[in-house]
């Protein structure tokens, strides 16, 4: 990493000459303009306003233009001259609580660097120091022609330092508040938290910019010729709607995604035939695959029911024809006869009990 200024963390009657170094970049595709009709760049000029020429960068000056329209030049040996003592200081003024500095004052990061083996000793001890006290340093030091607000905290094991806005440049948000009159109900709070505990926590890490990955294949695809695929947007914002109903859609559809069942366990997304629904559930899709498949049983029993019933038909078709073969055969009939005189004691006690029995059932059906 390139340094982009050299000064040194004043710590009391203790220097630590330090390097200072973006902590961050940008990934953002970066775009020049030129004239669509034949590709040449688009450039920016100084061009004076009175005798519209164009003027170096020797020559210009800053200037404070006054609420009359008075200009006055202010040149870089003019502010050179101001006593800035954090000119290349880090000038430390007291020690807080990290929680005592609003999110809303953070500005750039940086990272401090100890410059030059003499200085390790001296930062490694303000690092640790920090490190135990649990608490950040906020500190004076001038960058790009003015005097600025920062922040001194460890991260690993380096010193990282946070540019910070000036107290009197947050601006107030009372005015962006919402009317004071607005009520939540408890049920909504508790759909919020319900959706809140659902959704839990996110992996700062597996975020990505998907806005600069489409910008990224568009300009591959345009350069290779490609035909580029519109995608449709979607309509965001501009409904009316219910809140709670929302809040239940979103705490659903987030329980979904997760695969979150109430007993804390994972759910198949797909339907399991011939579950039964839990009372209250609202799940339709597990008993009406039951009742499908009860349908189906009953169709196909219907349908066995009708074939057995068609193969048996014929069989009644010849039953006349064998007793009608029966009456007709003289020996048929004293063959039966003679079986029936030569049965056995037990067969002839037998018979008297169907015929109770037999008479039994007329009896009960009367």
């Amino acid at each position: 990493m390139r340094s982009i200024w050299n000064g040194s963390i004043s710590f009391g009657l203790v220097s630590i000459p330090v390097k200072l170094m973006n902590a961050t970049e940008n990934h953002a595709v970066s775009f020049r303009q030129i004239h669509l009709a034949d590709g040449g760049r688009i450039r920016y000029r100084k061009v004076c306003e009175l005798d519209e020429e164009e003027v170096p960068p020797s020559e210009t000056v800053k200037a404070y233009e006054d609420a009359d329209g008075t200009v006055v030049p202010v040149t870089d040996e003019d502010l050179a001259s101001l006593p800035l003592p954090t000119a290349k200081t880090i000038e430390i003024e007291g020690f807080v609580a990290s929680s005592a500095i609003d999110p809303l004052q953070l500005d750039s990061a940086y990272y401090l660097q100890a410059n030059g083996v003499p200085a390790a000793k001296p930062y490694a001890l303000l690092r640790e120091a920090l490190r135990r006290s649990g608490k950040v340093a906020v500190a004076k030091y001038a960058l790009r022609g003015r005097e600025r607000l920062g922040m001194l905290r460890v991260t690993g094991e380096v010193i990282a330092m946070h540019g910070l806005l000036w107290p009197d440049e947050i601006r107030s948000p009372e005015e962006v508040a919402p009317d004071s009159s607005v009520r939540i109900r408890d049920a909504e709070l508790d759909l919020a938290d319900a959706l809140m505990n659902t959704l839990g926590e996110t992996d700062l890490d597996t975020l990505h910019d998907d806005y600069r990955e489409a910008v990224e294949q568009l300009v591959a695809a345009k350069a290779a010729g490609e035909p580029v695929a519109e995608e449709a947007a979607e309509e965001t914002g501009g409904k009316v709607i219910d809140l709670m109903a929302a809040l239940e859609s979103s705490v659903r559809a987030a329980e979904e995604s997760k695969g979150e069942r109430e007993d804390g366990g994972h759910a198949e997304v797909h339907p399991i035939e011939g579950r039964k629904p839990r009372p209250g559930s609202g799940d339709g899709g597990s008993g009406g695959g039951a009742k499908e498949t009860a349908r189906a049983g009953g169709a196909r029993k219907r349908t066995g029911t009708a074939e057995s019933a068609a193969k048996k038909a014929p069989a009644k078709k010849k039953a006349p024809a064998k007793r009608t073969a029966a009456k007709k055969t003289p020996a048929g009939t004293a063959t039966a006869d003679a079986t029936a005189q030569r049965k056995t004691p037990a067969a002839k006690k037998a018979a008297p009990a169907k015929k109770t029995a037999s008479g039994g059932r007329k009896r009960t059906s009367a």
